[in-house]
């Protein structure tokens, strides 16, 4: 039976000389991976429709015997070309999805972290990235994950709560224009470091990078 979707590819690996395997966000189905055969030829109906952080309508034969699915068909929606013209970029991306890649079960439908990953990576391709986004993202995230902080009941200052809450609820452009102190943003960095290790076992990978100037 083939079944459609519409993904965003989270990452991709070889799986032969020929084939590839590509692990998608998707808003019904959650995080699924699909193996394009051929993918890797240059004749390859995939050429140039498989990469990070693309958003495509795509079909696919699900696999009775395993978690890998067979990819059929791709249709490209959104390639995100400027996350790849700036490293600071590439990197929040990467972050966003090592963190929805760690913190979610695969195979389960994730509709509205669907949503938040395609904002963002919408906003990215538009302004400069900045700490505060990453921030918004993890709070946002936590959130949909029923993990979000009782701001009330944390040690943040006045002026870093009232920047957290503002992250939570704002939308990414209201976020973008927030202006933080250098000491808010390393109060914020270190609060959601420890809380994300408390509620995930450990830091997704690459946060440091993430925040970097």
């Amino acid at each position: 039976m083939i079944e459609s979707a519409t993904g965003i590819i989270l990452r991709t690996r070889p799986l032969t000389d020929t084939s590839l395997i590509v692990h998608w966000l998707t808003p019904n189905f959650g995080r699924i991976a699909t193996v394009a055969k051929g993918a890797r030829r240059l004749k390859s109906p995939f050429l140039g429709k498989l990469d990070l952080f693309y958003l495509a309508d795509f079909s696919f034969s699900r696999s009775r015997r395993s978690d890998l699915h067979i990819l059929r068909e791709v249709g490209l929606r959104e390639t995100h070309n400027p996350l790849r013209e700036n490293l600071a970029r590439l990197r929040q991306a990467a972050y966003a999805a090592a963190f929805i890649e760690q913190a979610t079960e695969t195979e389960t439908p994730l509709p509205t972290i669907f949503e938040l990953m395609r904002e963002f990576l919408a906003w990215l391709c538009r302004q400069k990235p900045a700490p505060q986004m990453v921030f918004a993202l993890e709070l946002k995230l936590l959130r949909e994950l029923g993990l979000g902080p009782n701001l009330g009941k944390t040690g943040l200052t006045a002026g870093a709560r009232q920047i957290a809450r503002a992250l939570v609820a704002g939308n990414w452009q209201a976020s973008c224009c927030l202006k933080l102190a250098s000491g808010q943003v390393e109060e914020l960095r270190r609060f959601l470091h420890g809380f994300l290790i408390f509620h995930l076992g450990r830091l997704p990978q690459g946060r440091a990078a993430a925040l970097a100037d």
